[in-house]
């Protein structure tokens, strides 16, 4: 798991070019609506790059707000489909 968070924020500071550092990234941090850079586009962005590193592929309708609510969030979703 921690490995997967890990890999989850630097996913997210890569993609949205993010100016936080990874230790900046806790499991609380909030995301969509938080980050001016995760708009319509960089949600899009998030979903290849994460689709990309983890090998996993992310169906349309799984991914919602709730989704990007918070790291957390996202990293636990990564790893039910890693689980699968």
């Amino acid at each position: 798991m921690t490995e997967t968070v890990d890999t989850v924020r630097e996913v997210l500071i890569d993609t949205l070019e993010l100016s936080q550092s990874p230790g900046d990234l806790t499991r609380d941090t909030a995301l969509f609506g938080a980050l001016p850079e995760l708009d319509s586009f960089g949600v899009v962005q998030l979903v290849a790059a994460i689709e990309d590193r983890f090998d996993i592929v992310i169906d349309d309708d799984e991914f919602g707000a709730d989704l990007f609510e918070t790291v957390g969030s996202l990293t636990d979703f990564v790893d039910a489909k890693l689980a699968a």
